[in-house]
């Protein structure tokens, strides 16, 4: 009977823990989705929606010379930026792949390949809200 009651136990854990993290995954990716999607829409609302007030938003810049340094831009920055936004790209090269990458309590990584460059985002979950709080991103090369 013992052995009953502990297996029922896992089972229900296992269940418990599943459901949280496909709602979880669900919410991630809807946080990643208003990010891009805010984007490419030039819709500055939709994009706060996903970012934490002090997103860290960075870049690896290199001059002629070869210098490098990091390009940085923070929430504010981002939102005013996205009011010119992708708008100008037209629907069918959209990229929007979105792929949740890892999920560990309060903390996400996520993928998100876009039409001009590769965004490598941490989530947190804050005020019971999913909320990108770094982005490490790349341009692609130009065709």
């Amino acid at each position: 009977m013992r052995t009953i009651s502990v297996f029922l136990s896992m089972i229900l854990f296992y269940v418990a823990a599943s459901a949280q993290t496909a709602a979880d995954t669900a919410a991630i990716r809807e946080t990643a989705l208003n990010y891009v999607e805010g984007w490419y829409e030039s819709n500055p609302g939709r994009m706060a929606k996903a970012l934490h007030p002090e997103l860290a938003k960075r870049i690896v810049l290199r001059d002629t010379s070869g210098n490098q340094w990091l390009g940085n831009m923070g929430a504010t920055q981002l939102i005013q930026n996205t009011r010119r936004g992708g708008k100008d790209t037209p629907k069918e090269q959209q990229q929007k792949d979105v792929f949740v990458l890892d999920i560990y309590e309060n903390t996400a990584s996520v993928k998100a390949i876009m039409s001009g460059w590769i965004d490598y985002m941490h989530m947190a979950k804050w005020k019971g809200e999913w909320k990108i709080v770094n982005v490490l991103w790349e341009l692609k090369p130009r065709r």
